[in-house]
């Protein structure tokens, strides 16, 4: 069997995709000369009061910028769409294309479902507004699809990701199986590593790490800098100077350094991440006790069964999180019995544990100072002295009233931590911190692949440009949120 090559049939179509994107540099670079030598020209009002493009030269060049983007987006699509229909005789393009094709209908699906609601969806059918912003949801929701569809559903990948193929080590995209049984996939579309697994299916398999991971972590991280920076904003005093104080101390130490020593054998061994977990992971129970008990603590008879409900279930993955094996922290000299293990359905793994605290806990301190900023601000507001004077209670003001209305930046800034955290993730992964040296996230396959990048790219490309649309389309939502949720 003949090896594929990156576009096979589809060839002719690299001359039309070579020849946009020359055009649209070209564009892109006569607008910028224009951009710093014509003066802009004032837009014309029309007569119903909407506001016309721009005219003049520079109008002309960027309505020609806009079609070539555009032109591009349809050459790549029609790649895909061929690819679906051709497969492997579309080149290693098409075999992934259609390998792919669960995703693609998945993202259809969001797509035409949130386009039709948009106007009943809030800020985030405002995103669709944004060309910016539906093309940054785009790239991430890609990830996250992909991601859930391997790590949850066993999909998307050709071989299993921990097998080794004889004959297949460091082969180059698009290599063929020499002994493929009938059943199996008959090539390794985006090569083999160092020790012949595929990378194509290790990719997948780390988006799910990456995707599971990252905006777990930022969640924790979120409900430990607001639980503590709302009170610390709005009541001030020593105990805004006493959580400051300690935020800072954290964000004194360097991030890799804090890392080195949060996941060493040594530190692990003595437990201080199982206790870091039992602290920082209760603060989102607390979070919503208080959040419930402040809005229903004039409706006793909904409040006490909710809270019962909620704080049980919650209560309990609580109690799994913390717990392996019947435990909560297992040393060599003693243990802290946790969950009974009848109960207990769900051990994270003592690595994944370890890099899951870490990032809860370096990122709580910046999320803290974000929160008391805004509570400092939004308590001075009119609609704050009104609850007051209703006499509500502070946590009721806090959550219902000063939250709420810094619900924007927040959610930028989540979407952006996700990057950081993302970013910092395939950091550790590369020093070889935390998960096993075995594991297919970015970052472990992107240092397994270093050593031979100058013979062989692609073990290393391939989690490095995934690492990199998936920080862009973050950015790039963050961005279309952010202008969405100025206009309110």
């Amino acid at each position: 069997m003949d090896p594929l090559t990156w576009t096979g049939s589809l060839s002719p179509l690299n001359y039309v995709f070579s020849l946009v994107v020359v055009l649209l540099v070209a564009g892109v670079v006569v607008q910028m000369i224009a951009s710093a030598v014509l003066t802009q020209a004032n837009p014309s009002v029309n007569a119903d009061g909407t506001i016309s493009g721009s005219a003049g030269p520079l109008g002309v060049i960027g309505f020609g910028v806009k079609m070539l983007v555009l032109a591009v987006v349809a050459v790549v699509l029609l790649y895909l769409v061929l690819g679906v229909f051709m497969g492997a005789k579309a080149g290693i393009f098409g075999a992934m294309s259609r390998q792919l094709l669960p995703v693609w209908i998945a993202l259809i699906t969001i797509y035409a479902v949130s386009i039709t609601y948009k106007r009943k969806l809030g800020l985030y059918g405002k995103l669709f507004d944004s060309t910016v912003g539906m093309i940054g949801f785009g790239l991430v929701m890609f990830w996250v699809v992909a991601g859930v569809m391997a790590g949850v559903f066993d999909m998307l990948m050709t071989h299993d990701t921990f097998s080794q193929v004889s004959g297949m080590k460091n082969k180059l995209p698009g290599i063929p199986l020499s002994a493929a049984e009938d059943g199996d996939f008959q090539w390794y579309l985006l090569g083999g590593d160092n020790l012949a697994r595929d990378v194509f299916s290790r990719l997948f398999q780390g988006a799910w790490i990456v995707v599971y991971i990252a905006p777990m972590a930022t969640l924790f991280a979120f409900m430990v800098g607001i639980t503590l920076g709302l009170p610390a904003g709005y009541y001030g005093g020593r105990l805004d100077t006493v959580l400051s104080f300690l935020a800072n101390l954290i964000l004194a130490f360097p991030v890799i350094l804090l890392f080195y020593l949060l996941v060493t054998p040594e530190i692990v061994a003595t437990g201080i991440p199982n206790y870091m977990a039992t602290v920082l992971f209760i603060f989102p129970v607390v979070f919503l006790a208080i959040l419930l008990n402040s809005r229903y603590h004039t409706q006793p008879a909904v409040r006490t069964p909710l809270l019962v409900v909620v704080l049980g279930l919650v209560g309990w993955i609580y109690l799994m999180l913390i717990s392996s094996d019947g435990t909560i922290v297992s040393t060599p000299t003693y243990s802290i019995p946790g969950l009974p293990e009848v109960l207990d359905l769900y051990d994270m793994d003592p690595s994944l544990l370890v890099v899951f605290v870490s990032v809860v806990f370096v990122n709580s301190p910046t999320v803290f100072r974000i929160v008391r900023g805004l509570a400092l601000d939004i308590k001075t507001r009119d609609y704050v002295a009104a609850a007051q004077t209703r006499g509500e209670g502070p946590w009721y003001i806090m959550l219902w009233e000063i939250l709420p209305n810094a619900r924007g930046p927040l959610i930028v800034d989540f979407c952006l931590r996700i990057g950081y955290t993302t970013i910092l993730l395939g950091t550790l992964g590369f020093f070889g911190l935390g998960l096993e040296s075995e594991s297919p996230d970015w970052g472990t396959t992107i240092n397994s692949g270093r050593r031979l990048l100058a013979l062989y790219p692609h073990v290393a490309m391939a989690p490095a440009l995934a690492l990199l649309t998936l920080v862009l389309g973050l950015n790039l939502l963050a961005d279309g949120l952010r202008e969405e949720s100025l206009k309110d």
